[in-house]
């Protein structure tokens, strides 16, 4: 598994039972926990080792109260994810998992509409797709939420950054189940590797 790390994407409470709920959030959530477990089975140690042979990054949508994104500002969503609220959140069952190097925001700007991870930042001020250089990262494993959104945006990024991009089809949440196929469709054909 060397070269290889797991993007967490957008599996925050408003995402799961809040304002923005998706379908088969929370089964998303449990996958993904037994992904983690599988991956780093039988590496004892301290969780800092085990992240050390296998990254695990956290991109969480993390947005300002007033946000144009948001019905209220004029945008198509209902306020979610406001920076500082349990909405905005990861789930307590993968927070575990998460360090603050390995953490990134997106959609801070109240202006800018942002669904890719690929350019959401840590506290460093470094970006998910210089972090992943940084690890030599070569594979990335992507799950999270919404498939037809955030998930789907930031797979081709990473695509188009020239990384092989493997999609975790069982640790998936979506908006509407055939948008969910249409984006895993358009996906694979343009090269992710569904899984």
């Amino acid at each position: 598994m060397r070269n290889t790390a797991l993007a967490v994407v957008d599996m925050l409470y408003d995402f799961i039972d809040g304002s923005l709920a998706c379908q088969n959030a929370d089964n998303a959530v449990q996958e993904t926990l037994k992904y983690i477990d599988k991956q780093t089975k039988g590496q004892g140690g301290e969780e800092h080792e085990i992240l050390d042979t296998f990254p695990i990054l956290f991109v969480r949508d993390h947005h300002p109260a007033d946000h144009s994104s948001f019905k209220e500002n004029g945008g198509i969503w209902p306020s979610h994810c406001v920076a500082g609220t349990k909405g905005g959140e990861i789930h307590s069952d993968l927070a575990p998992y998460a360090n603050e190097e390995l953490t990134f925001d997106k959609g801070c700007d109240k202006a800018v509409e942002q669904y890719s991870g690929f350019d959401a930042m840590n506290e460093a001020e470094q970006s998910l797709g210089e972090i992943l250089e940084l690890l030599d990262t070569t594979d990335i494993y992507v799950c999270g939420i919404a498939t037809e959104y955030c998930i789907k945006n930031t797979c081709m990024d990473l695509l188009k950054a020239g990384f092989k991009v493997h999609l975790l089809k069982n640790c998936l949440g979506y908006v509407d189940y055939e948008g969910h196929l249409k984006a895993l469709e358009e996906m694979a054909a343009a090269g992710v590797s569904i899984e």
